[in-house]
C-alpha cells in the first residue's frame, strides 16, 4: 500500500509540540501536507519565529512519517519541510481592545534599579526582531528613561499625526521614549495622577501598528507605573530581572509578588549580569552566579536565561548602537539568543492555553 494523505495526516497528528504538549494537526500548525512519487512535503506554522523547538518538531515529523510509511508497507519517503511563524494573538488583546494591532504587551519588571532593566529589555527587543518578529519597545520608566541613551535616539527628533506620536524606528524595532518629549536635564517629578498620565499618553498615543510583541521597559519597584500598566491592558505577562545577589533577589521577590497580586502571569525571571567575561576569556562572578536562578526555582518559575557582563555591553548601551551586542563573541550572542527563545517560547505557551483576562484591582 502507498502512503496517501490520510495517512500523513494520522502521522502527523501524532507529532506533539514540545512546549504546548498538543499535537500539531490539533494546534493548527500543519498548513498543508501532500504526498506524490515518494516525496513528503509538510508546512508548519510555528507559534513564534523564535520557537526554540523547530529542530526537535523537524525530527519527530520525519519519524512519524517514515513510521507509518514502514507501517502501511510502503519505502520510506523523502520527507521536505518548510517552516513559517505566526505570533498567535493574545485573545483579549485582539478583541477590540487598546492596541488591538499588537499580539502580545510584555512588561519588563525588576524590585530594585540598578540590576540592567533597560538592557535587558533592549537586548530583548532586539533579538526577537533579529528572529523575525516585529517588535517595539515602550521605555516605560518615565521618572529615569535610558532609552534615548541606549538606543542611540539622540539626533533623532519626534513626529506626530495631530496628537498620535510616531515611533522611532530603530535596530530593527519601533521605540518611544518621554526622554524624546521633555527637556533632557528636567527631572521627573511627578506625584501618582500625573504619572498615570504621561504613562498612558505615551503608551496610548504612539502609532505602534502591527506588533507582535510590544516590551515595556518599566520603572524600578512597585509603584504607580505597574499598577497603569496593568490596569489599561491585557498583559501576556512579564519578566523579572535579577542579578544573582541576595539583595537583589529580596525586591526581584516582592516584584513577582506584584505581578501575581495584578493576576498578571509572571513569564520567568532573567538573570542579568550573571558573570563578568573579561577580555582574557576569564570569567568572574561578581555577584554570585546562579543566584536568581535559584530563586526562580524555588517560586516555580520559568528561568529564562543568564546574561554576562562584557565592557563592551556597557560601550554599545552608552553608544546607542544595542545590536552590536549581538556581534561581542559567541558566548554572548549565544546567551542573549536563548533567552529570546524562551521568553517567546513562555509567550507561545500563555498564548495557547487559557484565554488572558484584564486584571481586576481590588483597593481596601
Amino acid at each position: 500500500m502507498k502512503l496517501d494523505h490520510d495517512h500523513l495526516m494520522q502521522a502527523l497528528s501524532t507529532v506533539q509540540d514540545p512546549d504546548l504538549h498538543r499535537d500539531l494537526v490539533t494546534l493548527g500548525m500543519i498548513k498543508d501536507a501532500t504526498v506524490a512519487d515518494g516525496i513528503v512535503k509538510v508546512h508548519v506554522d510555528l507559534t513564534t519565529p523564535a520557537c526554540p523547538m523547530k529542530d526537535k518538531i523537524r525530527d519527530d515529523i520525519i519519524e512519524a512519517v517514515s513510521s507509518k510509511a514502514t507501517e502501511v508497507g510502503d519505502s520510506k519517503p523523502k520527507v521536505e519541510i518548510e517552516f513559517s511563524a505566526s505570533v498567535r494573538g493574545n485573545k483579549a488583546q485582539d478583541d477590540g481592545k487598546p492596541l488591538s494591532g499588537v499580539r502580545h504587551v510584555i512588561a519588563v519588571g525588576a524590585g530594585k534599579g540598578g540590576v540592567g532593566k533597560s538592557s535587558v529589555s533592549v537586548n530583548l527587543a532586539v533579538g526577537l526582531a533579529k528572529l523575525g518578529a516585529r517588535v517595539g519597545l515602550l521605555d516605560g520608566d518615565i521618572y529615569g528613561p535610558s532609552l534615548e541613551t541606549m538606543l542611540g535616539l539622540g539626533e533623532s527628533t519626534p513626529t506626530s499625526r495631530g496628537n498620535m506620536l510616531d515611533p522611532f524606528e530603530v535596530a530593527g524595532i519601533k521605540a518611544m521614549t518621554i526622554a524624546k518629549l521633555v527637556d533632557p536635564e528636567k527631572p521627573m517629578i511627578w506625584r501618582g495622577p500625573m504619572a498615570h498620565k504621561a504613562f498612558s499618553q505615551l503608551l496610548m498615543q504612539t502609532i505602534w501598528g502591527e506588533l507582535d510583541y510590544l516590551l515595556v521597559d518599566l520603572p524600578p519597584g512597585t509603584g504607580d507605573v505597574p499598577l497603569s500598566l496593568a490596569q489599561q491592558l491585557p498583559l501576556t505577562g512579564a519578566v523579572v530581572v535579577c542579578t544573582p545577589q541576595q539583595v537583589a533577589q529580596d525586591d526581584a521577590r516582592r516584584a513577582v509578588r506584584m505581578f501575581q497580586q495584578l493576576s498578571v502571569d509572571v513569564l520567568g525571571v532573567v538573570e542579568n549580569m550573571s558573570w563578568f567575561l573579561a577580555d582574557d576569556g576569564k570569567e568572574y562572578d561578581l555577584f554570585g552566579r546562579g543566584g536568581a536562578e535559584a530563586m526562580a526555582a524555588a517560586m516555580n518559575l520559568p528561568f529564562l536565561g543568564a546574561v554576562p557582563l562584557h565592557v563592551k555591553m556597557r560601550m554599545h548601551a552608552d553608544a546607542g548602537t544595542p545590536e552590536a551586542n549581538y556581534d561581542i563573541d559567541e558566548t554572548i550572542t549565544s546567551a542573549l539568543m536563548d533567552m529570546c527563545k524562551a521568553v517567546a517560547q513562555q509567550v507561545s505557551i500563555k498564548s495557547m492555553g487559557d484565554d488572558m483576562v484584564q486584571p481586576t484591582i481590588s483597593v481596601r
